[in-house]
């Protein structure tokens, strides 16, 4: 509704998810909608990932009766600082890690290669697409029938969408309630009408007041 009959020239939907909506003209030019396009996607895929990594152990404190020292996302690293450090899914038999620097050259060197290997290649196949390879990566035949594959194109797209959205709206509440999604949505769910965003952030301005609570 927002680009009916106004489209620019430029959207011709080849793109998942192209509505022909950019007030803004960030697709004028064809190379860095490209660019913006890859961006986005591999953005919409790490933020899928970390809201499920974000909820799951809160999830699975509260209602699996699994064990961890911290399950709330922005809380949890910090234990790699404590004296037993870090103990993935609080089984320290899984991965036990001590040393924030070891941890992060490690993700750094992990992170290069698999950036390296879909950017030119590597063993599981050469001169594949750098966003849908297919092939060795998609060993259950997703992408085998055309018209499943543009379909689930699309739902990719506006799931990763959702879930950077998703995320910043943990940061939020994160920095507002001190709390962790999982809780917020309990406490939200206890009682609607007295604990929600507008009261929250009522709250967490009244505690935070630079006025010195003038307002509140």
């Amino acid at each position: 509704p927002f680009s009916e009959g106004s489209t620019p020239s430029y959207l011709k939907g080849e793109y998942p998810g192209d509505y022909g909506w950019d007030t803004a003209g960030f697709s004028a030019d064809p190379e860095k909608f490209a660019a913006y396009r890859e961006l986005e996607l591999i953005h919409a895929r790490w933020a899928m990932l970390g809201a499920l990594g974000c909820i799951t152990p809160e999830l699975l404190s509260k209602f699996g009766g699994v064990e961890f020292g911290e399950s709330v996302w922005w809380k949890a690293g910090a234990q790699i600082f404590a004296d037993d450090g870090l103990n993935y899914l609080g089984n320290p038999s899984l991965i036990h890690a001590q040393s924030i620097i070891y941890t992060l050259a490690a993700q750094v060197v992990l992170m290069g290669l698999a950036e390296a290997y879909r950017v030119n290649g590597g063993p599981l196949g050469e001169g594949l697409d750098k966003l849908y390879p297919g092939e060795a990566f998609d060993p259950l035949g997703l992408a085998d029938d055309p018209d499943t594959f543009a379909e689930l194109k699309v739902k990719e797209i506006k799931n990763g969408r959702l879930a950077m959205f998703a995320m910043f709206g943990f940061f939020v509440q994160a920095l507002v309630t001190q709390k962790g999604p999982v809780e917020n949505l309990l406490d939200h769910l206890s009682d609607p009408s007295n604990i929600n965003g507008f009261t929250d952030a009522a709250t967490a301005y009244c505690t935070n007041d630079p006025l010195g609570s003038a307002l509140c």
